[in-house]
């Protein structure tokens, strides 16, 4: 303590400088403008400078977590790119050829409109309900397709409304081959994503590509050769690993499906009628 007193008392002439200068500087700025401003500004360009630098520092600070954000939202934006891709895909690029493909390959089968009254997509056993049944020339096994691709099978009718296992039930099977090739599958749906299902049995020499073209083989009397089903959006191994597993993006969105055709094919009975005798035939 003596010394800081003995500190002060040798330099206490440069200190009563020091705030003599600051109460002249006080009475210059306070009671005159002009000098005032200029203070003000001056003042006021020094904190804006600090302030910057500090604000500067905080940032360079914060950069990692904002790389890692960013990185984050860049993912996340690759992933609803790619998905919005195949959605446009779908959507835009093959509708119109589709339906003209469509009505080439049913130029020569009775086409019935009907509208869908009822329709479920989170079931495993979803089902849809048509306005259209056995007044209308409806009977169970026809099938059932929609501007963009196949939609399912009639099971059951009533005499105005009929009841149709879509694609989207765990119970359909329908046989299915990559387009321009002799490769087919069965086509089945698990539940979940009501734009995918899936092919299986496809040999394992196959040279399927992504975005090959599923179609119906006319494997049956339901649906002729050359229907679009879907496209192909991946290529796996099947659980059994003897054959591939291919991954499809419906063409048909069930979520908002409204106008259907049935298809009242006249050769339908007589190929049964044939297959029946020749399955009788076996069992002689």
């Amino acid at each position: 303590m003596k010394a800081f007193l003995d500190f002060l008392v040798r330099f206490h002439h440069f200190f009563l400088f020091l705030l003599l200068e600051a109460v002249s500087l006080l009475l210059l700025f306070r009671f005159n403008s002009f000098q005032g401003s200029v203070w003000f500004t001056a003042a006021n360009g020094v904190a804006a400078s600090v302030n910057r630098m500090y604000g500067d520092a905080v940032a360079y600070t914060k950069l990692q977590d904002v790389n890692k954000q960013l990185t984050a939202n860049n993912v996340l934006l690759s992933k609803e790119n790619e998905l919005l891709r195949e959605q446009i895909a779908s959507a835009t690029a093959d509708t119109t050829q589709t339906f003209r493909l469509m009505q080439d390959r049913l130029r020569d089968a009775r086409l019935i409109a009907a509208t869908v009254v009822s329709n479920s997509t989170q079931k495993e056993d979803n089902y849809l309900v048509i306005d259209r049944g056995e007044a209308d020339g409806i009977r169970p096994e026809m099938g059932v397709v929609g501007g963009n691709g196949v939609v399912g099978i009639v099971y059951l009718t009533s005499p105005h409304y009929s009841l149709v296992v879509p694609i989207i039930n765990q119970k359909s099977t329908i046989s299915c081959r990559v387009r321009g090739t002799r490769y087919f599958g069965s086509l089945t749906w698990e539940k979940g994503n009501v734009r995918r299902a899936f092919v299986d049995d496809i040999p394992r020499y196959a040279s399927v590509q992504k975005g090959s073209v599923i179609e119906t083989s006319g494997y049956s009397s339901i649906f002729p050769p050359g229907l679009f089903v879907g496209r192909v959006s991946g290529v796996r191994n099947s659980p059994d690993g003897q054959s591939y597993r291919l991954d499809i993006l419906l063409g048909t969105n069930f979520a908002n499906i409204r106008d259907v055709f049935v298809i009242s094919n006249s050769y339908k009975a007589e190929i049964d009628t044939l297959q029946l005798r020749a399955y009788t035939a076996q069992d002689e």
